[in-house]
C-alpha cells in the first residue's frame, strides 16, 4: 500500500511534546509503512514494534516479511530474527514489548518526566501467538493463551506505575481496535458475546469494543458507565487530561470524556456514532437505537470460498451478502433490547416514526458538512513494500527492491 497517516493530522504525542511529555509506542502501528508514515515522524520520541501485522511468512523474492524496528531502524524481520511458530503458535514478542514497556516507564519515572505510552500488542490477532509459559493453560485454547499473557502483561504494567509511585498520576485506558475476528474462529477467534457477528463488518459485533479506564484516586473502581463514546474521544480526553486546547483549526470528531471518567455532575450530550464501511455510511446510532441504511456481511464469492464473519448468526434480510440499501427506509434496531440485532423495530409503529424523526436530520447534517480525506488507502505498489527499510544494510537483510507497478488496492471487504 502506498498510502498512510496524511501529514495533516496531529496525532496525540504531537500534542502532548507541547507540555514536556516523552511517547513511546510498543507493538503495532499500521498507519503505514514508508518512511515518513512511521511514528518517529508523527510525534513518537521511542517506538519497538513492526509498521504491520505478523502476517507471514513469505517468501522473500515475492513479498518481504514485515521488519521490526527499533525507533528509526530496522532489528529484524518476522519469521526470520523474531520468531512466530505457527504450528505451535510460540512466540516471545508479547514479552518483548512487555519488557520494553516497563523499561520505558522506569526511566521516565526516574527522570520524573511526564510520559505517554501507546502499547499496542497484536497477539491475539491471527496468526495467533504466546510465551511458552502461556500456552496450554488457558480453558479457551491459543486465543485464550493469547489473552492470558496480555492480561498478565497489562497486570504487570499497572502494578510497576504503583511500585513506582506515580499510579495516581498517571491515566491508563485498555481498548480495541474493532471487534472479535470471527473468521478465525474457532481455534484462533474470540467471542463477540450477544453482539452480531464481528471484525470487518458495521454491525455491533464487528465495531464494539472493551473500555476501562484505570486512575487511582480520580476514578473509582468497577463504575459502570453508559455513555456511547469512541476511540477518536481518546485524542480529545488526553488533550484535556494535559491541560492542553484542542487545535482549534479543524473539525475534531473526538468528545472530551473527563466529566464522564471523573464522575462529575453533568454527562456529555447525547451523540451520534457514523458507522462507515469504506467510503459508504452503512449504518448511524443515536442514543439506544441503530438505523442501517445499507446491510452487507461479506461477497457471495468469498462466503462460498468458507469466509464467514458471521459464522451461526444468519439473520435473514440483515446480515446479506449482497450490498443491500435501506435508504429510504432504513432497518431500526433498539440495541438495549435487541443487541444482537435480530428484530427491527417495524416501520408501521409509532416507536419507528419517532426514532426515523430523529435520526434522519443529523445524518442529514453530516453528510452536508463531512469534508472528504485525501484517500490513503486506494494505491497499492509492490515497489513500496519492505524489502529494503532503514537500517537493513547494517544487518545484512536489505532485499531488491522490483520494478514499480502502481495499480488501485483490492480491498474484497
Amino acid at each position: 500500500m502506498v498510502g498512510g497517516i496524511s501529514k495533516d493530522e496531529i496525532l496525540i504525542p504531537k500534542m502532548l511534546k507541547k507540555k514536556g511529555y516523552v511517547s513511546k509506542i510498543v507493538g503495532k502501528w499500521h498507519l503505514g509503512h514508508r518512511p515518513q508514515h512511521l511514528p518517529l515522524e508523527n510525534g513518537f520520541d521511542e517506538w519497538f514494534g513492526a509498521p504491520d501485522c505478523h502476517f507471514g511468512p513469505y517468501n522473500s523474492s515475492i513479498r518481504p516479511n514485515i521488519p521490526v524496528y527499533n525507533n528509526s531502524e530496522m532489528l529484524g524481520r518476522y519469521y526470520e530474527e523474531f520468531k512466530i511458530d505457527k504450528k505451535t503458535g510460540e512466540s516471545n514478542l508479547t514479552h518483548m514489548y512487555l519488557l520494553e514497556g516497563l523499561d520505558f516507564i522506569v526511566r521516565q519515572a526516574e527522570a520524573r518526566r511526564p510520559f505517554f505510552l501507546y502499547w499496542a500488542a497484536d497477539a491475539t490477532h491471527a496468526p495467533v501467538y504466546a510465551s511458552k509459559r502461556f500456552l496450554g493453560k488457558s480453558q479457551r485454547g491459543r486465543y485464550g493463551d493469547a489473552v492470558m499473557e496480555l492480561d498478565y502483561s497489562v497486570g504487570r504494567i499497572l502494578s510497576l506505575l504503583q511500585s513506582q509511585g506515580i499510579a495516581n498520576d498517571t491515566f491508563v485506558f485498555f481498548t480495541s481496535d474493532n471487534g472479535a475476528a470471527l473468521i478465525s474462529c474457532p481455534n484462533q477467534g474470540g467471542s463477540n458475546g450477544p453482539f452480531l457477528c464481528g471484525k470487518e463488518t458495521t454491525f455491533e459485533g464487528g465495531m464494539r469494543e472493551p473500555a476501562i479506564a484505570w486512575w487511582p484516586g480520580h476514578i473509582k473502581g468497577g463504575t459502570v458507565n453508559f455513555q456511547l463514546a469512541n476511540v477518536m474521544d481518546l485524542f480529545t480526553t488526553s488533550v484535556a487530561l494535559a491541560g492542553l486546547n484542542p487545535p482549534q483549526d479543524r473539525a475534531l470528531d473526538g468528545l472530551d470524556l473527563t466529566p464522564v471518567l471523573l464522575n462529575r455532575s453533568h454527562a456529555l450530550q447525547s451523540r451520534p456514532i457514523f458507522y462507515y464501511r469504506g467510503n459508504e455510511l452503512m449504518a448511524v446510532r443515536l442514543a439506544e437505537y441503530k438505523a442501517h441504511y445499507w446491510t452487507w456481511s461479506n461477497s457471495w464469492e468469498e462466503f462460498n470460498n468458507g469466509i464467514n464473519f458471521c459464522p451461526g448468526q444468519e439473520v435473514p434480510g440483515v446480515t446479506t451478502h449482497d450490498q443491500k440499501e435501506h435508504t429510504m427506509q432504513p432497518l431500526i434496531f433498539h440495541l438495549g433490547r435487541d443487541p444482537g440485532e435480530k428484530y427491527p423495530i417495524s416501520v408501521l409503529t409509532q416507536e419507528y416514526l419517532d426514532v426515523l424523526s430523529r435520526i434522519s436530520p443529523v445524518v442529514e447534517q453530516h453528510q452536508k458538512t463531512l469534508v472528504p480525506g485525501v484517500p490513503q488507502l486506494n494505491m497499492c505498489d509492490v515497489a513500496v513494500m519492505n524489502w529494503a527499510p532503514a537500517g537493513c544494510e547494517k544487518l545484512g537483510k536489505c532485499l531488491k527492491v522490483p520494478k514499480s507497478e502502481p495499480c488501485k488496492c483490492d480491498w474484497p471487504h
